[in-house]
């Protein structure tokens, strides 16, 4: 089972680049239509006796030659949604694999805690797409974290299957991890369409520069931000109830609710900054852009929170499970 899930988390990361590759044709595709009525010459008039001819039209690609390579764009967009579901599908499989082969949940390291919070984005990602259609195009932006952060979970954080350390040994375990790693994989699904807000909005105010040309084709930039909020508005209370569910199981393991680890340090400034980001997004006076930064600042002190404390802190969290 444990070298079954191995190989089922290699097929998930290839179909997420299968899925990714078909976003990036439909994105450089773009709108054939749009082009050609872009490209379309403007006739002028020439009154009588002015003596010069208007310049001939510029060949212009005719309307079927755009119909097909706008149906071109849609089937690989296409080709990359459901690319996207075969690779969550090998995701689920991987994750039910390897907690079989561990006899437990497949929360018990690093490794497992990023293959768990990746599939929770990529499945709500799923659901918003089956609700919100028009959103394909930032499948693009998702796929491509999908593709970084389990192809590091595989390369760099994995370790073998071993048994949980005694203070995981608690039905708290499921409670407290359970929705911390629900409500990481909608903040991660959260941080893609507000980095789009803040390109799509710099491009819609006239910026050309890069990164802002990056969001040519993405969906309009209220719409963007309207789902950034709504996604951090959801994940937020869950959050909020990971954390003092873990100072209740703190309170039993260790006879103190709080003690300043790291991980826990780390935890209140994610839920501070995602609190001043809802408080700023409910305040008139705050623009949206100023408030989109601070949900990606939130998101920031995540990854902190689960690679940096992990990695170069020692303390009661340290489950990354590397040497």
């Amino acid at each position: 089972m444990s070298a079954l899930s191995d190989n089922l988390v290699s097929f998930a990361i290839l179909a997420y680049l299968v899925a990714m590759i078909g976003h990036a044709v439909e994105y450089a595709l773009g709108n054939a239509r749009t082009r050609v009525a872009a490209a379309a010459p403007v006739r002028e008039l020439v009154g009588a006796g002015a003596g010069a001819l208007p310049p001939p039209p510029a060949p212009v690609p005719s309307q079927p030659a755009a119909d097909r390579s706008a149906g071109r764009a849609r089937l690989a967009g296409l080709v990359g949604v459901g690319a996207t579901a075969v690779a969550a599908l090998l995701h689920l499989a991987a994750l039910v694999t390897r907690g079989l082969a561990a006899d437990r949940m497949p929360w018990g390291n690093m490794y497992e805690f990023v293959l768990t919070v990746t599939f929770i984005g990529v499945t709500a990602w799923l659901v918003v797409l089956w609700k919100r259609p028009s959103l394909r195009k930032l499948g693009l932006f998702l796929t491509l974290v999908m593709v970084l952060l389990v192809a590091t979970a595989e390369l760099v954080l994995y370790v073998p299957i071993v048994p949980l350390v005694p203070a995981l040994n608690s039905y708290w375990f499921v409670v407290h991890v359970s929705t911390i790693v629900f409500a990481s994989g909608i903040f991660l699904l959260g941080v893609v369409p507000a980095v789009g807000f803040l390109m799509r909005n710099g491009y819609e105010q006239g910026k050309r520069s890069f990164p802002y040309t990056l969001a040519k084709r993405l969906p309009g930039a209220v719409g963007l931000e309207r789902l950034t909020f709504a996604l951090h508005a959801f994940a937020f209370p869950i959050f909020t109830f990971a954390v003092i569910a873990g100072a209740i199981w703190a309170e039993a393991a260790w006879g103190r609710p709080w003690g300043w680890d790291p991980k826990e340090t780390w935890a209140f400034i994610s839920w501070v900054v995602y609190a001043g980001y809802l408080h700023a997004r409910a305040t008139p006076s705050v623009k949206r852009n100023v408030a989109t930064w601070i949900a990606v600042l939130g998101f920031l002190t995540m990854l902190m929170n689960l690679f940096g404390v992990n990695i170069f802190f020692t303390g009661l969290h340290s489950y990354g499970g590397l040497d």
